[in-house]
């Protein structure tokens, strides 16, 4: 294929892709994930969408929300570069009733999900294993570690989970380094 033709191909396929501007991509619940307000049990679940931009046609996203018996939010951690491209670590931890929202207009798939007791007996551990990840201050899009390699540590810690991180999650094999 002629040099000018690849090019004008891939500047297409570029222009082609929905997620472009960040700022108006939708983040809005993706209906996914229980109403705290309504379940009352313990809630553990892994998420992944399509990562921003033309990366989606490649990788995903993917973080982890828990939420303990009776809570009425779930708490997120996730990993993401512009963090600490700002100065702040890569591992973010915040509270919210929607943590299945779209990734940046992409729509998320649950990885992993466990309710109950099950869930109110691994949730300890998870926050546990976010307190020791030795990557919390760091961010590297390949070979990791990224926003993959975050819960696929997570897995590698608690193996009760039985975590499997689908193979578009680029970074995650940085995990078991």
């Amino acid at each position: 294929m002629p040099k000018l033709v690849f090019i004008t191909l891939l500047l297409s396929l570029l222009s082609a892709c929905t997620n472009t501007n960040w700022q108006t991509a939708s983040r809005e619940s993706s209906g996914l994930a229980a109403k705290p307000n309504i379940e009352k049990q313990a809630i553990i679940e892994f998420y992944g969408a399509d990562a921003f931009s033309w990366r989606g046609w490649f990788a995903i996203h993917t973080w982890v929300a828990v939420k303990e018996q009776d809570a009425s939010e779930y708490t997120v951690y996730e990993v993401t570069g512009w963090r600490v491209n700002r100065g702040l670590p890569a591992l973010r931890e915040y509270t919210t009733t929607t943590p299945d929202r779209y990734w940046y207009g992409a729509k998320p798939e649950k990885i992993l999900s466990i309710s109950g007791d099950k869930a109110a007996k691994l949730i300890p551990k998870i926050k546990e294993a976010v307190k020791r990840y030795p990557w919390a201050n760091e961010y590297t899009l390949f070979p990791g570690p990224n926003s993959n390699t975050f819960p696929t540590w997570i897995g590698l810690q608690i193996p009760e989970l039985n975590l499997d991180v689908p193979f578009r999650a680029i970074g995650s094999g940085f995990a078991s380094n």
